[in-house]
């Protein structure tokens, strides 16, 4: 059974040979495993494995050039001014582009926001490229993300553009009209974004990937009665356009999330990752009573637990219980929660990728 007949048993609500896999992690680490198995390339690395989905890269962007810093910082596409940043030393040095301000902070009007100069244009993105990058990916599930700083979303970007605190705040304000004006033109880009990457290459993508925080370690950013007021529509929106076209999707969202879980499935979501372990409310074996004839999901494999801190024996047991969870009666993609990191040892992520071909046939 190949990736994409494993893939549509799921959607069928059938059981397939074994639990798909998926391989999340920072580029460190690919580089790691490819001299660890002795391989060339990052696909050679994702064959290996026998990971059974693809990321595309989506479409080049065309725009105006974007402006770059005497401290080596750099605007993205919204104009958030980001820099590298190292983590680790040795074998688990690491990097990250960090936010270095927030261009929307200091608005206090509607005008200001919808003034602003640097709100991208779907115009300028390249999106025919986008059918090379499906086709290249042959027998396995397609999947449509974009990179971190260019996920279809809406409170993230928002986020970076306006402060995490200063957004929060401006979402609970009774007058909210710079919520939603930020909000609004947000989901403007990313609804046009969408539908012409669906026109592009809609029928050789299996997945399109929506990417928005709603919760903290311990519970919501907000009350659920404010995600269905401020953000539950244009979530809807987003699977409404993949939707017109058959496309599931899948929505990342770390932290516990379980009171808007209902919310999602009734908005059409089909997968929900990344199901993060050790978190409030988040139980897998009640996620999985509750949901699991609706939802199938992704991720599941804590980064803050045996991966990071323990023996690769308690990593093959934290699978054993995951697929045990999760992957009763199929519904499940297993992976990490989030990117494994750099500072992860490579024996252990061996006994991860041990452990899935190991534990994941079900016949």
């Amino acid at each position: 059974m190949d990736s994409r007949a494993r893939f549509q048993r799921l959607l069928d609500k059938k059981l397939p040979d074994r639990v798909l896999r998926d391989y999340w992690a920072v580029p460190e680490v690919d580089q790691r495993l490819l001299k660890c198995y002795k391989l060339k390339s990052r696909d050679e690395l994702l064959d290996k494995l026998d990971i059974d989905f693809r990321y595309v890269d989506g479409p080049a962007y065309t725009g105006p050039p974007l402006k770059e810093y005497p401290d080596g910082s750099k605007e993205d596409l919204w104009g958030v001014r980001r820099k590298v940043v190292y983590t680790g030393e040795g074998e688990f040095r690491g990097t990250y582009k960090t936010v270095v301000s927030h261009p929307l902070a200091g608005c206090k009007t509607t005008k200001e926001i919808l003034n602003y100069e640097k709100w991208p244009d779907p115009a300028d993105f390249d999106y025919s490229v986008v059918v090379e990058q499906c086709k290249a990916c042959k027998d396995r599930v397609v999947m449509f993300m974009g990179d971190r700083l260019n996920r279809l979303a809406q409170l993230k970007p928002a986020m970076y553009l306006r402060g995490i605190d200063r957004i929060l705040v401006d979402m609970r304000r009774k007058s909210d009209e710079i919520f939603v004006a930020i909000r609004d033109k947000i989901m403007g880009f990313y609804n046009e974004y969408l539908k012409r990457i669906i026109e592009a290459a809609g029928e050789l993508i299996d997945i399109i990937v929506t990417g928005d925080d709603f919760g903290t370690q311990t519970g919501l950013f907000f009350q659920p009665k404010v995600w269905r007021g401020k953000l539950m529509h244009g979530f809807k929106e987003y699977i409404q356009i993949a939707g017109s076209k058959g496309i599931p999707v899948m929505h990342h969202s770390c932290g516990s999330i379980h009171p808007i879980i209902k919310d999602m499935v009734n908005c059409g979501l089909r997968i929900l990752n990344p199901v993060q372990p050790g978190v409030y409310d988040m139980d897998h074996a009640e996620l999985k009573e509750e949901f699991g004839t609706e939802l199938i999901f992704h991720g599941g494999v804590s980064l803050q637990g045996a991966l990071r801190f323990g023996t690769p024996e308690e990593v093959k047991s934290e699978v054993k219980k995951r697929i045990a969870e999760l992957g009763k009666d199929g519904g499940y993609i297993i992976c990490t929660a989030h990117n494994i990191q750099a500072d992860t040892r490579t024996e252990n992520i061996e006994a991860l990728f041990d452990a899935y071909e190991e534990l994941s046939p079900y016949v």
